[in-house]
């Protein structure tokens, strides 16, 4: 599969309780990134983190917090980012959403490349 070197790395920051929906945030964007035939989501949890309004939520024993931080990594073209960011936005009212230029080294996903 022949993939482009120059792409964007879309980063969404949102709480583990939000919802979209009746749906977590994370799921629904992962699953529209999906649907649109992006090249590839990610969900990771966070241990520890605060936002805009500084309350910490962190996943210690005797701090337990019941909205952890999840950040949702998506990559694709700048164009298909680009016009994927309105939905986030739509989604998303309360995160932070970071967008950034990476260089795809390897990307092993089982298909032959074509010529």
């Amino acid at each position: 599969m022949k993939v482009p070197c120059e792409v964007d790395l879309l980063r969404v920051f949102v709480g583990e309780q939000q919802k979209f929906e009746g749906r977590p945030v994370y799921e629904a964007i992962v699953e529209a990134a999906r649907d649109r035939g992006l090249m590839g989501a990610t969900v990771l949890r966070g241990t520890l983190g605060y936002g805009a309004h500084c309350k910490l939520h962190t996943a210690k024993v005797l701090m337990l917090s019941e909205d952890l931080p999840m950040v949702v990594e998506i990559v694709d073209t700048a164009p298909r980012i680009a016009k994927f960011i309105p939905l986030i936005e739509k989604m998303n009212h309360k995160g932070l959403i970071t967008l950034e230029k990476i260089k795809i080294v390897a990307y092993n996903c089982g298909l032959e490349e074509e010529d």
